[in-house]
């Protein structure tokens, strides 16, 4: 069997699987390039089942490049909220203004256009031009490349610029004309068969004939990604200040991690009583202070390990930001770091506050 032969055999036999068992997800029924856009930037570091909600509660209220342009920061970031990485919904924004200076309110019809947009990467960029435009293009994730360290058999550390540009250029050759949909039908492949945590499903992959790794037995041994990830800790105690049914809020500086969002009050280190009841003299006086669970959350290079604390006020001499629940819940957008917390205050602010299952 020649080299061509075997490309045409397994792209033919991925898109006959893919045809047949591809999930009718909702940026798929009409693949519009805002509508693929959207949902492959929400899918960058979230689960698909996840990322359903977000992106058709986002595409009710954008429904075009237009209205995200326009969209006030704010409103955005609360659309946004609970997906994380906000960065990406600012990019967003960045990059719809520009579409609408720059391309009649549109993405673009070209690869290295849209490369050149704001938050847009190769991935994205080969994505967009091959589902919405059927263009030519590779969309390598990494879901593909797990797929094809295994087709291929090959140990080249997938972490590697040079080895992403290798594997696209032979992703290229498999290329058919229906470009996206083999996109698609790689991705899928890996997300449901050629899975990366554990034994993949060979039994059931369409390819596992053109398979080298199946055929050697080494499939748990690739891809070969020797990237390290180091973070750092930090200690932060989380103050959840309420008077009179209505809770203190502050916003996270214009720059650096989670920009522009909204938190509770956020200290540095572990705070004991005492040093709380010090600062909470600037808001007012104390009538309750309760002790919460421990919280953690894991960004990209550090991790926070959280100390929480309710504190309910008897009167109160700030004039801050105070939120009611409708405000906290439909509003101000709480960076996802914090959502036990933001849990717990909903549940107060109700009336359904249980000391016994949030206190330590």
């Amino acid at each position: 069997m020649t080299k061509k032969t075997k490309q045409t055999e397994l792209t033919a036999k991925l898109l006959i699987w893919y045809d047949e068992n591809k999930r009718m997800l909702p940026w798929r029924i009409n693949p519009t390039p805002y509508a693929v856009w959207v949902s492959e930037i929400m899918l960058q570091q979230t689960r698909i089942e996840a990322v359903i909600t977000y992106y058709e509660r986002f595409i009710k209220e954008l429904k075009t490049l237009a209205d995200l342009a326009q969209c006030d920061d704010d409103r955005l970031m609360k659309l946004w909220e609970g997906l994380g990485y906000y960065h990406r919904a600012r990019n967003m924004k960045r990059c719809a203004i520009e579409c609408m200076e720059k391309y009649g309110g549109t993405l673009p019809a070209d690869f290295t256009a849209l490369r050149s947009l704001p938050g847009i990467g190769e991935y994205t960029a080969g994505a967009i031009a091959s589902i919405a435009y059927d263009l030519p293009e590779c969309a390598i994730d990494g879901n593909v490349l797990r797929v094809f360290s295994r087709v291929l058999c090959s140990d080249a550390d997938i972490s590697l610029t040079a080895t992403k540009k290798q594997f696209r250029s032979i992703i290229s050759e498999y290329l058919p004309k229906r470009s996206g949909a083999f996109n698609q039908a790689l991705m899928e492949l890996g997300e449901r068969i050629c899975i990366p945590n554990g034994m993949p499903h060979c039994e059931k992959c369409p390819i596992q004939a053109e398979c080298l790794a199946y055929e050697n037995g080494c499939q748990l041994m690739l891809p070969v990604n020797q990237k390290k990830k180091s973070r750092s800790l930090e200690e932060h105690t989380v103050l959840i200040l309420i008077h009179d049914q209505k809770v203190h809020l502050t916003k996270r500086p214009a720059s650096g991690l989670l920009a522009n969002l909204y938190q509770f009050d956020f200290l540095d280190g572990c705070c004991d009583e005492a040093a709380i009841g010090k600062y909470i003299e600037s808001y007012g006086t104390l009538q309750s202070l309760i002790p919460l669970k421990d919280a953690h959350h894991i960004f990209t290079h550090k991790e926070w390990h959280m100390h929480g604390w309710l504190a309910v006020l008897e009167t109160r001499q700030d004039d801050g930001l105070w939120a009611d629940r409708e405000a906290l819940v439909h509003t101000y957008a709480i960076a996802s770091a914090f959502i036990k917390y933001k849990e717990i205050c909903i549940s107060f602010l109700t009336g359904g506050y249980d000391n016994e299952s949030t206190a330590l």
